[in-house]
């Protein structure tokens, strides 16, 4: 799914350094918006807006941005967000400026979806070991997720790679093609049971008595 960019408001920003502490204290956020060919601009957004856009935005979804006063808007993408670990506030946030015509590289999420035929077959479940794939493309083509289709785990020792994955054609991942992305992982009580059930069938094998042998 290709991603549809959202729309933030940013005003021009003259507070500076330790004198941010009071925007925050009023709602406001500082920002810092930097690209090729922009001057790097101090910029402010009201903290509910902005945090409202980042939850729908992420860091792959392209952001419509207006600067009050000015006219004509820019796309941007969420490059660094910082927060404050001991309040859980958001204290400040870097916006990359992207042209619409130039490739640029995002996270992606992955998702898994269909059901594994090796996981219900052995009692296991689908283990999902790459969350996250790095990718190049377009800003207003930048997926907003991709998918693994868990039907190729038809087997217990299946594995669903990088490669694997349904990308459009206009998307390159750019991580390593060979990497795994989900397994399926069979509980270990059902692994012992089959090596138990194996040791037994081999006992019983030795123990039957050999073809024209008095009984």
């Amino acid at each position: 799914m290709t991603t549809e960019a959202v729309t933030l408001d940013l005003t021009p920003r003259e507070v500076l350094g330790k004198k941010v502490k009071r925007l925050r204290r009023d709602g406001i956020i500082p920002v810092h918006l930097y690209g090729r060919g922009v001057e790097p601009r101090s910029l402010q957004c009201e903290r509910r807006q902005l945090i409202r856009v980042l939850s729908i935005a992420g860091s792959n979804t392209p952001i419509v941005v207006t600067i009050q006063g000015e006219e004509g808007d820019q796309l941007a993408f969420a490059r660094e967000i910082q927060w404050d670990p001991r309040r859980d506030d958001l204290i400040h946030v870097d916006f990359l400026v992207a042209e619409a015509t130039r490739l640029v590289s995002a996270r992606v999420p992955v998702v898994i979806s269909g059901d594994s035929e090796g996981a219900r077959s052995s009692g296991g479940r689908v283990v999902q070991q790459l969350r996250e794939v790095d990718v190049e493309a377009l800003p207003l083509e930048m997926p907003s997720e991709l998918e693994a289709d868990a039907v190729l785990l038809a087997e217990p020792d299946s594995v669903i790679r990088v490669s694997d994955l349904k990308v459009p054609s206009n998307v390159t991942i750019l991580n390593d093609s060979e990497e795994v992305v989900a397994r399926v992982d069979i509980p270990r009580v059902v692994v012992e049971a089959e090596v138990e059930e194996g040791e037994e069938a081999v006992a019983e094998g030795d123990d039957a008595p050999e073809e024209g042998s008095a009984g």
